[in-house]
């Protein structure tokens, strides 16, 4: 799949660094120069990973193929069980990110419902292209779940996510959603950085300071590498 990267994309810059060190990131944050502020108020977000047979997304992340593609459906709130939401099929191409989306109106799982009942309540609301992309992620990997900080910079050029507190929950080769098994995950924060190209340097020079040590991996190599270890 070739990825045309859309004129609106924004660079995205993801770290990952212990979960010990959110206060003081918070702090750095909120005394950095570039004067950011809590954007909009936390919420819980939640996901669904889906990937090839072959984990074709996993391994495109793990060898760092400069395009990739994933596909997850993701709702917010505290409900665990999959509610509104939106089919995400996520684009990168080296360090440019963007999405596309298709909406999913009515709660995909209803109580007692197998991973076959809630992909066709999906695919049925999805359109043409969200129904190829399920077509081509057809296994249901994991959930995940985090609560999320939102920060922006005062020009309102840089934006900041901070995610704490997740939970994982292996779904592969189950008949129906794993709703209650928690995989055990070192607790960890992940911190992403998105802005337009024309703010790469200035973005950057801001990055240089965070002042944890980090790691780049994103959460859904995360949560496979938490299953595989717990559930091989």
């Amino acid at each position: 799949m070739s990825l045309i990267v859309p004129e609106d994309s924004r660079y995205e810059i993801k770290f990952v660094g212990r979960a010990s060190e959110h206060r003081r990131l918070q702090g750095w944050l909120r005394t950095n120069d570039a004067g950011f502020r809590t954007a909009y108020p936390d919420r819980i977000v939640n996901n669904i990973y889906f990937d090839g047979y072959d984990y074709d997304a996993y391994g495109q992340n793990l060898s760092g193929a400069s395009q990739r593609t994933k596909l997850r459906y993701r709702w917010y709130g505290k409900s665990l069980t999959p509610d509104s939401g939106e089919l995400e099929l996520k684009c990168k191409r080296n360090h440019f990110g963007w999405k596309l989306r298709t909406p999913i109106e009515e709660p995909p799982y209803q109580p007692g419902d197998t991973w076959s009942q809630v992909r066709r309540r999906m695919m049925r609301q999805a359109g043409p292209e969200g129904r190829q992309w399920l077509g081509d992620h057809p296994f249901p990997v994991l959930i995940n779940r985090y609560l999320r900080e939102y920060y922006v910079s005062a020009d309102e050029d840089i934006r900041a996510t901070i995610d704490i507190g997740m939970a994982v929950y292996d779904q592969r080769y189950k008949p129906a959603p794993n709703l209650t098994r928690r995989a055990n995950i070192a607790p960890t924060m992940v911190v992403e950085f998105k802005f337009a190209r024309e703010d790469r340097s200035r973005a950057g020079n801001v990055i240089q300071g965070i002042p944890i040590r980090v790691s780049r991996h994103s959460k859904y190599m995360i949560g496979v590498a938490a299953i595989a270890s717990a559930f091989p």
